[in-house]
This record gives structure tokens, sequence and C-alpha cells, in this order.
């Protein structure tokens, strides 16, 4: 049987390789991003690959995203991977925060994959796996917090796992087992060039940890190497 994985942010970096790994894998894809025509490498790894087709879906436009759920309409979604996401403006210390940076950055960063789980929660519960995976950082820990700054991206990291933690409570009665990764400092346009791992090695070992993840790790904020951060 077919398996079905929606990826937001497939454009570029990590969304793109997790779109090219399933893809390889034989899994129908349904790669979302922004801007459509300007993403030339997905639309080549859709040319090459019928099991993937790329539609435009701004995480922020609730419009947008009520658009792509009347698209998938009943069909079944194994893995939703909220992977859009946004760093906010740069160079941001006390005393110099940005206010519409910063609710910029929580329209994408939190709401977004909250909205895309409301809309698309019920395809997920008609699924095999049913499961759904929201891409945090380890700069939205808490206990891990020991440089201070980065206000924005830092809180809008902390929301979204309380958000994922919460959904993964309110979804277990229907099957449904949500998980929240850290991705590793990856080198992609947000990440910069000195990251550790690159785009592809970060997508593989979320993939397989994903292969791992039962009921019982609903809620669990997991490293890229499988251990749990904590909150």
């Amino acid at each position: 049987m077919t398996r079905t994985v929606v990826i937001t942010g497939a454009n570029r970096g990590i969304g793109l390789e997790f779109a090219r790994q399933y893809a390889a894998e034989g899994w129908r894809v349904y790669a979302t991003c922004r801007q459509p025509e300007r993403a030339m490498e997905l639309s080549q790894l859709a040319a090459a690959n019928p099991g993937l087709a790329v539609h435009p879906l701004d995480v922020s436009n609730a419009m947008q995203i009520r658009a792509f759920a009347a698209v998938l309409g009943n069909e079944p979604v194994d893995l939703l991977i909220n992977n859009a996401g946004t760093y906010g403006p740069d160079g941001v210390r006390f005393g110099n925060t940005d206010e519409t940076g910063w609710i910029d950055n929580f329209r994408t960063n939190v709401i977004g994959p909250m909205k895309m789980m409301e809309a698309l929660a019920d395809n997920v519960a008609a699924s095999e796996l049913r499961l759904i995976a929201s891409l945090s950082s380890k700069m939205g820990s808490m206990a891990d917090n020991g440089s201070g700054g980065a206000y924005i991206y830092r809180s809008g990291k902390a929301a979204l796992n309380a958000v994922m933690k919460s959904a993964a409570i309110d979804l277990a009665p229907r099957g449904i087992t949500a998980v929240v990764l850290h991705p590793g400092w990856v080198r992609t346009a947000m990440g910069g060039p000195n990251g550790e791992i690159d785009a592809d090695t970060s997508a593989r070992c979320m993939r397989e940890l994903l292969a791992r993840v039962t009921p019982d790790d609903a809620g669990s904020f997991f490293d890229i190497d499988g251990s749990i951060i904590p909150w």
C-alpha cells in the first residue's frame, strides 16, 4: 500500500530533501511551498517522480491552507511534516526587538503548524501511520538556553513545542501520534554555511527516527540522534 506524506516548505533545504527521499522510497508526496514557480529544483524533482506533486501553500495564509485541504479531500495522509519555518529578523537583542517581525514569526512558526494540523487531522486519522511531526529547534528549549538572545526565534519554537505537546494529548484518542523534531544544526539558507550536517543527512536521520516512533512517544521532543531534549 502506497503511503502519503505532506511536507510544508519543500522548496529547499530539509523540506526538499524530505520530498526527494520519500519520493525515492515510493511514497505519494504532496510537496508544498509559497512560490512553486520559483522552486526550480523541486519542479525538476516532480518532473522525474510521478508520485510527487507540488502545490502552492503559505502556512501563514488560512485561505491557502483551506484550499490545500480541499485538494486533498478525503485522501488519507500517513505523515504530515510541518517543516516550513522562518528565523525572523537578524540581530535581535534585548532593547531592539522587532514587534512586526515577532508577529510574522509566530504566524509561520506557531500558528501555521497548528492550522495545518487542524485542517488535515481527519486525513491523518484516516491513514495507516497516523503521524504528525513538526520541526522545532533546541533553541526553543528552556533548559538548553545558556546564551540568551534570539528572542523571536527562541520564543517561536518554544511556543511551537507547547502547541505540539497539547496536540499530542488532544489527538491521541484519534490514534494520531504528534512529535517534535530538532533537525540538528544544518547547512541550509537558515542554518548558515557552518552547520554540523547537511540537509540530506538531517532528513535521513529524522526519517529513520520517524520510522521508529510509536504512540508511546506522543508529545516527545526528539534530538537528531533520537534522544529526548528537555523542554
